[in-house]
């Protein structure tokens, strides 16, 4: 499967220049990791140690191959190596609770392992972890350094900003308040959280040391590292400070719920003949079509989404609702799910290129397009609460995927009533000949089936 992404003349990803270490590249739509000699002692280390060996082995590490292939830079190279792929990049800002718990959790781990071996991370950042069959893992082999007795963990204030303050916010607030993420690009400034949290966070020794105490330290040493000085902290205090952030963010919880969609199943108007059919139709095109990539443009709790990652397809499972998006998740992982990732996100407002020249970060579109996009229950959303016209729908729908599933909701359906019920009809083009009509534009109808039991359509269309 392959996916877009921003590359420079000689094929660097855009998002991989910060680190003088290496950087990752691609050629012939493979990706690859360039490892500079400034780097070589600390890689040696890494593999000669054992470390590499169990953290791929725990699912902690993204696996690799050291290849002959040419580096992108030949005069600071070292070696070329080819990392296992990941069928689709997330962001931060568009995982659930559980995820970025899970995302920090995995990241201490890898701490306190690489810690027993001689190593250490020198990078914390939530965008070097991505999910692999259905568990957070470290991508970025360079993000490890030879631990040196006394000095402090630099990766310590990056850590508190990416993972314990948007967590603490998303718990102790409102889950949304993950969403910083995405105009704090380096993570949540410590004393903005200190702000946004709750008085009682105070009375918790790790948010108080951790968030609230830290926050006050990078006041008064702006430029400077936040921790120990150098020679106070050794291995038995580093082990500490880890143990606590773990204990912290262990602690932290969320309920999903009181939001509109996280019941959706419960409150549909479906019957149970209707919801079968459907099921069965995605099920059937799907195995069909035998996509690589789904993304299901409205998953709510997957229960569609699955159907097609039956099928043997990687499935992005995105939703607005972050309650249906953490409910989602938590059957990933009761399940053990390997192809299915549930993401948070807004039709109506996509994850834009966001960081450095709007190119360290990409959009949503920018990571398509998908072989197959499911569109269930979203139509009369975006028509009708959203005002966007039906020919931009298709539009937007045929650049993201060569085939689409998507489910045409009439007027007379109880769901498109309620819609209606506080607004004028202004849409007399929401019918089902101006649906087709616009939709023809930039598809082929393969197939159109009345969902039994309902008044509702749903289609097989391909991109012309």
């Amino acid at each position: 499967m392959t996916t877009q992404m921003t590359t420079r003349a000689n094929g660097q990803l855009s998002a991989s220049f910060r680190d003088p270490s290496g950087f990752l590249f691609s050629r012939n739509g493979i990706i690859y990791r360039q490892i500079n000699r400034a780097y070589a002692e600390d890689y040696a280390r890494l593999m000669d140690s054992g470390l590499y060996e169990k953290l791929v082995k725990a699912g902690l590490l993204i696996p690799h191959v050291e290849t002959g292939q040419a580096p992108a830079e030949g005069e600071a190279a070292f070696k070329v190596i080819q990392p296992e792929r990941v069928p689709f990049i997330s962001y931060p800002y568009e995982w659930s609770f559980s995820q970025l718990k899970d995302a920090a959790l995995a990241t201490l781990s890898i701490q306190k392992r690489a810690l027993k071996l001689g190593m250490s991370l020198k990078d914390a950042s939530a965008y070097n972890i991505q999910f692999l069959r259905g568990k957070a893992a470290l991508i970025d082999t360079l993000s490890f350094e030879t631990y040196k007795e006394g000095g402090p963990w630099t990766a310590y204030r990056q850590f508190c900003q990416h993972f314990l303050a948007p967590l603490a916010l998303m718990s102790y607030r409102d889950a949304r308040l993950s969403q910083l993420l995405r105009v704090f690009i380096d993570g949540v400034p410590l004393d903005l959280a200190s702000l946004l949290l709750p008085f009682k966070t105070k009375l918790n020794f790790g948010l108080l040391t951790h968030i609230h105490i830290h926050a006050g330290s990078q006041k008064r040493f702006a430029d400077k590292t936040v921790g120990p000085r150098k020679g106070m902290m050794n291995q038995h205090a580093m082990t500490g400070l880890i143990e606590s952030l773990e204990s912290t963010i262990k602690k932290l919880s969320w309920t999903p719920a009181g939001t509109e969609w996280g019941a959706y199943y419960e409150a549909t108007n479906y019957s149970d003949l209707a919801f079968e059919h459907k099921k069965q139709l995605v099920r059937e095109w799907t195995a069909d079509k035998k996509p690589n990539l789904v993304w299901d443009l409205g998953g709510n709790m997957g229960v569609f989404s699955r159907e097609a990652a039956a099928s043997g397809a990687y499935t992005v499972s995105f939703d607005i609702d972050p309650a249906a998006v953490e409910q989602n998740y938590r059957i990933v992982k009761k399940e053990k799910e390997e192809n299915l990732l549930p993401l948070v996100l807004d039709l109506t407002n996509p994850s834009p290129s966001i960081g450095w020249d709007h190119a360290e970060r990409d959009s949503l579109g920018q990571r398509g397009p998908a072989d197959m996009a499911l569109a269930l229950a979203v139509i009369h959303h975006l028509a009708i609460s959203n005002n966007v016209p039906l020919p931009q729908l298709a539009q937007f729908f045929a650049s993201r995927a060569k085939y689409l599933v998507i489910e045409f909701v009439p007027k007379i359906d109880s769901q498109v009533k309620r819609l209606l019920s506080s607004r004028r009809d202004i849409f007399p083009d929401y019918t089902r000949e101006g649906f087709e009509a616009a939709f023809s534009e930039r598809f082929e109808i393969r197939k159109a089936e009345p969902v039994q039991d309902s008044e509702r359509m749903l289609y097989l269309m391909e991109t012309r």
